[in-house]
């Protein structure tokens, strides 16, 4: 779909995805308090993360561990902590979705984070993304596949 043809609505999500990976991946590197890196940005950009953003940061912090496990059994002979910081954040967010989200269809969870891995990663970064991503979607989103 062309940006033209995309919802306000779809834009919004797409750059909450964005921000939220981004604001993992700095906790990662940082180690700074999530809620320290959150007031950084709202304060850069004069106003408050939106609340998309918010829900998926809070998600995938509160449950990284078994976010990370599934990303690891998945992983074909990887571990979470293993991957590339990036890619490991983008993964959390969408594996998050896939989680907690039912009313965001897999595909459009697994498209959104091929997307950022072509955007941010390496040039082998999206079709690994892709294929755990897709594992993972077939175990916990089995009822979108019989539909």
């Amino acid at each position: 779909m062309s940006q033209a043809g995309r919802t306000p609505g779809q834009e919004g999500r797409r750059a909450g995805r964005t921000q939220a990976v981004v604001l993992l991946y700095q906790h990662d590197l940082t180690d700074l308090p999530m809620e320290q890196l959150i007031a950084n940005v709202e304060r850069d950009r004069g106003r408050p993360i939106d609340e998309f953003t918010r829900a998926l940061v809070d998600g995938v912090s509160v449950d990284t561990v078994s976010v990370d496990t599934l990303i690891s059994s998945a992983a074909d002979g990887w571990t979470a902590d293993r991957l590339a910081p990036l890619e490991r954040n983008i993964l959390r967010v969408a594996v998050h979705e896939l989680l907690d989200w039912p009313e965001v269809p897999a595909a459009v969870s697994i498209n959104e984070a091929v997307e950022l891995a072509k955007i941010y990663c390496g040039a082998e970064a999206p079709a690994f993304i892709n294929g755990i991503l897709g594992r993972i979607a077939r175990e916990v989103r089995a009822s979108e596949q019989n539909a």
